[in-house]
């Protein structure tokens, strides 16, 4: 690694990757900052995970709120479940690897804390379950949505 490059990676990261981009391109291997190479490399991954873990978390929110504050549904959470399951499967699908992340325990736990957060925010939510009552194939059927009364015994 070329100490520019390094101190281009700390000063300007967009001017740094195409830096890199044109180096590996014509071959000059010697210049490549291998270690942030691999770092950002692996970051890219980390990336996609935190996105469907986000979309997820928006779901669990919708869904805990159709299925809690039955008197509030309206158009606006349908379709905020609809795009968000939508989003989700376009990106399994451009990505299968991520199915590992939307089926790992820590992963579903950390959307479904997050989720449950964001939902704990809305007026007149104030008591959700600890742990999700939900099935992964249940959130992510595009067919299903809570019941009125499901869940409400979870609490």
């Amino acid at each position: 690694m070329k100490a520019s490059a390094a101190s281009l990676y700390d000063q300007d990261i967009v001017a740094w990757a195409n830096q890199q981009a044109q180096a590996l391109r014509a071959g000059r291997f010697d210049q490549l900052d291998l270690e942030r190479l691999a770092e950002e490399i692996e970051d890219v991954g980390k990336s996609e995970q935190r996105e469907l873990i986000s979309r997820r978390a928006i779901l669990i929110t919708h869904l805990l709120k159709w299925g809690y504050q039955p008197e509030r549904r309206g158009a606006s959470w349908e379709s905020t479940i609809r795009t968000q399951r939508d989003a989700i499967a376009r990106r399994v699908k451009r990505t299968p690897s991520l199915k590992r992340t939307l089926a790992d325990p820590d992963w579903f736990a950390d959307a479904w804390n997050d989720g449950r957060d964001l939902a704990l925010r809305e007026p007149g939510l104030s008591e959700l379950p600890q742990a999700c009552p939900w099935t992964l194939e249940r959130i992510i059927n595009p067919d299903w949505l809570p019941a009125q009364d499901e869940g409400r015994t979870h609490g």
